[in-house]
């Protein structure tokens, strides 16, 4: 399968350095991208062709990949459009419907929307994808092996649900380093040298996540495990909920959640 990537942005990057480690041949993949410096990094460092522009070849590769800004989704699918036939189209915009996506490609309906996020770069992240009911399981195969070349993925039946894909995981990061910020400042506090307090921040980040993923228990239950009664645990759990922490956290989901739709709405449109 050859892939063409409209855009070459740190995803894009992401995406085909992750197919290139896992045994893709840089002649495999093309890459469009107008900025001159960026575009001589992707051939410096990939091996792969990397243009200013969209070409007749690089429109004909088996997958297209959108991996442009949202703002700029509506150009790149109207210059994309007249060269389709047969083509996946990938769109990692966020926000953009399918339904806008499909009119801007001239009613192109062979689409697969994804909401990937930033630990992509380290290939650890998770990507939500959805697809019409008209997409077939081969489509929807190959745009989830393209997405796994960078970490994990999950399918959504319900467009709307990527809204809250978007506030969960593609925003997420963000939430994660904010606590660990946080972490590291109270650390600091206490008296502790800022190298000592990164490093400690970081690594209980890390091996609680991986106790997670390796553990068939509940997080519920594992934060119980930790927390002794009477302990210093929970003195510190008593105090986030004092505090409201989690009630803040849901609020703070549910308003990138909404976000995210106001985004279709003022990104996709109706007019043309």
């Amino acid at each position: 399968m050859h892939i063409t990537f409209i855009g070459g942005g740190n995803m894009a990057s992401a995406m085909i350095g992750g197919l290139l480690a896992q045994g893709w041949g840089a002649a495999d993949l093309c890459v469009v991208e107008i900025a001159a410096p960026a575009r001589e990094r992707l051939g410096r460092e990939f091996g792969v062709r990397a243009l200013p522009a969209l070409d007749t070849a690089a429109a004909a590769a088996d997958c297209i990949v959108l991996a442009v800004k949202p703002q700029q989704l509506r150009e790149a699918a109207r210059a994309l459009a007249p060269g389709l036939v047969a083509q996946l189209v990938v769109s990692i915009a966020a926000g953009i419907r399918s339904t806008d996506l499909s009119r801007w490609l001239g009613g192109y309906r062979r689409v697969v929307r994804v909401m990937p996020n930033t630990p992509a770069l380290v290939r650890a992240g998770i990507s939500g994808l959805y697809a019409p009911p008209e997409v077939g399981a081969g489509d929807r195969a190959r745009a989830e092996g393209v997405l796994a070349a960078v970490g994990a993925t999950v399918w959504v039946e319900r467009e709307r649900d990527l809204d809250a894909v978007t506030a969960v995981s593609g925003s997420g990061p963000a939430y994660v380093f904010y606590f660990i910020e946080a972490l590291e400042q109270a650390a600091r506090e206490l008296g502790l040298p800022a190298d000592t307090a990164r490093r400690l921040a970081l690594e209980t980040f890390r091996g609680a996540a991986r106790l997670a993923l390796a553990s068939p228990d509940p997080v519920a239950t594992l934060r119980e495990r930790v927390t002794s009664k009477g302990g210093t645990t929970e003195r510190a759990l008593k105090t986030m909920d004092s505090d409201g922490v989690g009630a803040a956290i849901a609020r703070a989901v549910r308003a990138a959640a909404e976000r995210s739709r106001e985004l279709g709405d003022e990104l996709g449109g109706t007019s043309d």
